[in-house]
């Protein structure tokens, strides 16, 4: 093995995930795996690079020769907002397969409530044989995509293959071909031309609870699918809960199919599990592939060694 420093491993993931992607990363390198115990008391002065998703807080006082953070995930708040960090690039996880793995959540939820899921399966469960005779297509449903970053952009290229009218917003104005954009100070109109809100925001101070009433109350409730429809798989804090919860309960949400929750595993007793109009999936719409991640990292280092800029890196002042 060469004389490199070592890359510290950090990461709340399911264990066997990170122990069988670790057999082939790194093979030039020592790697330091806080998962393993007898690394517990591990003097990490000599760690070059981090790979953390949620770690151990002492974690950055005692890793103090760190060159960059690398986040183990598309998100980078969880870092952002929990930690006393050193003044060091962090670089957010970019890779095809999450940004597939996004993508199909966002279609699949879209067409699922597009086609009536939710109805069909209520009348599955009570053996009920019943075609709904409205069924609008995709044509005629406007997804409103809320986060044109990498994994929004992508959605929105694929919903429009699906035939559905797409448009996009992001705080700062951004030109993508073939779609129709607003910005911070065209919110308004942006949401009155919504069906389906598809919320892939990072969480900033800016974006913390954005997802309230006064929002949901904005959305169009005159479109084919008789009310609005939101989907949230960007991140928890972003929407109040509280409030979505009421709105679905009162109709000023039609559904919501939820990823993502303010807190996390979401609460047994949350009214969300039982509600007839929400589905709910465990934080899985893009889970990170370890493999890819390691290789994404690998990647990173390289360009760094090689006297290249590392890509990615979040502005901390924007928090993305």
């Amino acid at each position: 093995m060469s004389g490199k420093r070592p890359v510290v491993i950090d990461l709340r993931f399911a264990r066997e995930s990170v122990v069988s992607a670790l057999r082939s990363a790194f093979p030039d390198r020592p790697v330091i795996d806080m998962g393993d115990a007898a690394n517990a008391e591990r003097d990490l002065t000599d760690a070059e690079f981090a790979v953390v998703w949620k770690p151990d807080p002492a974690l950055f006082r005692r890793a103090t020769g760190l060159r960059a953070i690398f986040s183990g995930g598309a998100g980078v708040d969880h870092i952002l907002s929990a930690y006393e960090l050193p003044d060091l690039p962090i670089v957010r996880f970019v890779d095809r397969s999450l940004t597939d793995r996004m993508s199909e959540w966002v279609i699949w939820q879209c067409l699922h409530h597009l086609r009536n899921g939710i109805a069909y399966a209520s009348q599955q469960r009570e053996r009920v044989w019943h075609e709904i005779a409205e069924q609008p297509e995709a044509r005629d449903v406007t997804v409103g995509v809320m986060g044109l970053g990498v994994l929004g952009a992508d959605a929105v290229r694929k919903l429009k293959v699906m035939g559905f009218d797409v448009i996009g917003w992001s705080r700062r104005a951004k030109s993508i071909e073939g779609l129709e954009t607003f910005d911070a100070a065209n919110l308004e109109a942006f949401l009155g031309r919504t069906d389906i809100l598809v919320g892939l925001l990072p969480l900033t101070d800016d974006t913390r609870g954005i997802y309230d009433r006064a929002l949901y109350s904005r959305l169009r409730r005159t479109g084919p699918l008789g009310g609005p429809i939101f989907l949230n798989a960007g991140r928890g804090g972003s929407q109040n809960e509280t409030e979505l919860i009421a709105c679905l309960a009162d109709g000023t949400l039609k559904a919501a199919s939820l990823d993502v929750f303010e807190k996390e595993p979401l609460d047994p007793e949350s009214p969300l599990w039982s509600m007839p109009n929400v589905i709910v999936t465990p934080h899985a719409a893009a889970a990170s592939d370890v493999r890819a991640l390691f290789r994404h990292v690998e990647a990173q280092i390289a360009r760094l060694e090689s006297g290249l800029p590392l890509e990615f890196v979040v502005d901390r002042v924007s928090g993305y």
